[in-house]
């Protein structure tokens, strides 16, 4: 149990800080006029601060350091406490936090070319293999199972980059990206507690915890008040990499802890970020296609079909969301009876479906 005490009041204080802060960094950005100007692409129609994010990656590193320290001192009644390893992992995360929330407040400031950040985020998703995380079982998927380790590290790096790049880019109405990454980090958490792994379970609650009320400011807020606030590159950056870092965790294979109570975990890390990952996928191949840059921002994301298709900002949020939920409930109890790849394909080809739908739709709200 004082583990489950320790984890509620790590994820208490994560809340209170972030509500303490966010109200701050609200009257810094108003007094010296840090927005996020609206243009032809944004759904937004005045400027909005966006450091909201700036708030996430000091209130994490406190509140896990702190709580992880109680853990410690108490460690007559706690088992799991660090080891060598485990150590190793939070130590390079918070490593490649730190890179990211530098580069993410410059590119929120002044703006930093795609190149760089890329690069910054590729040295990030590398320090994972460093600590001895790496994508190295498939669990059957297209009836593979054991990866080396020369094909297992560098696919764990492009996947920590695609995870962390898929979050950001999904940001582009109220609380979207903040909502689905605040599902992604409680499933995680409840996936962890269930193995035991409290170090994780607890610096996933600390991440909902901070989220919370930057959800709140950013959905609920009145702009016309300065009670509004966007996460920025800096909170999408730091959320996209803790995700991928759990999902890392997750679906790296250790000999004496099976995680699949579940299913498959590659298949159910895959379903809790379906929405996200698969629109990037789709979004890159459409400008691939279409001779366009493949890192230029346009309107072809999920949530600008909505948005095309008649939705408020505020019911095309809600729609997605439960779309989401959709696809991990039936990944969830599908992979349970059904052959892992089988699960994959059916998600893959519902998802280009529904696309090819809400196509229609526009279509014929367009043009008749």
């Amino acid at each position: 149990m004082a583990n489950i005490y320790i984890l509620i009041a790590a994820f208490l204080v994560s809340v209170v800080l972030s509500r303490i802060i966010i109200p701050n960094i609200l009257i810094i950005s108003l007094r010296k006029r840090l927005f996020d100007q609206p243009d032809a692409r944004k759904v937004h129609n005045r400027p909005i601060p966006r450091l909201g994010g700036v708030t996430f990656f000091p209130v994490i590193v406190f509140s896990f350091a702190v709580f992880t320290a109680a853990r410690v001192i108490g460690n007559d009644i706690v088992y799991d406490v660090f080891t060598p390893a485990v150590a190793c992992e939070f130590l390079f995360l918070i490593a490649g936090l730190t890179l990211l929330y530098i580069v993410g407040i410059g590119d929120d400031l002044v703006g930093v070319r795609y190149r760089k950040k890329f690069l910054v985020q590729i040295v990030s998703a590398a320090l994972f293999p460093v600590a001895g995380l790496y994508i190295n079982n498939f669990y059957g998927l297209f009836d593979i199972y054991f990866i080396p380790s020369y094909v297992g590290i560098p696919l764990t790096v492009l996947l920590v980059v695609f995870i962390t790049n898929a979050i950001n880019l999904i940001d582009g109405i109220d609380g979207l990206a903040s909502g689905l990454s605040m599902v992604a980090l409680v499933i995680f958490g409840v996936i962890f507690i269930h193995y035991g792994l409290w170090n994780y379970a607890i610096l996933a609650f600390i991440c909902v915890g901070v989220i919370i009320p930057f959800f709140a400011y950013n959905v609920f807020g009145n702009a016309d008040k300065g009670r509004k606030i966007f996460m920025g590159d800096t909170g999408s950056l730091t959320l996209g990499y803790i995700i991928s870092f759990f999902v890392i965790k997750y679906c790296m294979y250790v000999p004496g802890e099976d995680m699949q109570a579940y299913g498959s975990p590659v298949v159910v890390a895959f379903s809790v970020l379906l929405v996200p990952c698969l629109d990037v996928v789709r979004v890159v191949l459409k400008r691939a296609r279409m001779h366009k840059p493949l890192f230029m921002p346009d309107k072809n994301h999920i949530h600008h079909k909505f948005l095309d298709m008649g939705f408020t900002p505020r019911r095309a949020l809600i729609t997605i969301q439960l779309m989401s939920a959709g696809f991990c409930a039936f990944s969830f109890i599908a992979v349970r009876y059904m052959n892992n790849t089988l699960v994959f394909v059916i998600d893959i080809v519902v998802w280009t479906l529904l696309n090819v739908w809400f196509n229609k739709i526009i279509n014929k709200r367009l043009y008749g």
